[in-house]
């Protein structure tokens, strides 16, 4: 994974964490549901390219 990605994926989940936490506060559930699936979307981009690293290896 590259420098670029990795910083790009840890701040969408940065981002989806702060949306969802937000969301809870202010009692919004689709609030809370977006960066929900945000976070969710960068974990799963994340996997992928440990996933392709590992086989790279």
């Amino acid at each position: 994974m590259t420098a670029d990605k990795k910083a790009s994926t840890k701040a969408e989940r940065a981002k989806g964490a702060v949306k969802e936490n937000v969301g809870r506060a202010v009692g919004n559930e689709r609030m809370t549901a977006e960066g929900r699936a945000e976070r969710a979307k960068s974990d799963v981009r994340e996997a992928g390219e440990k996933a392709k690293d590992a086989f790279k290896r």
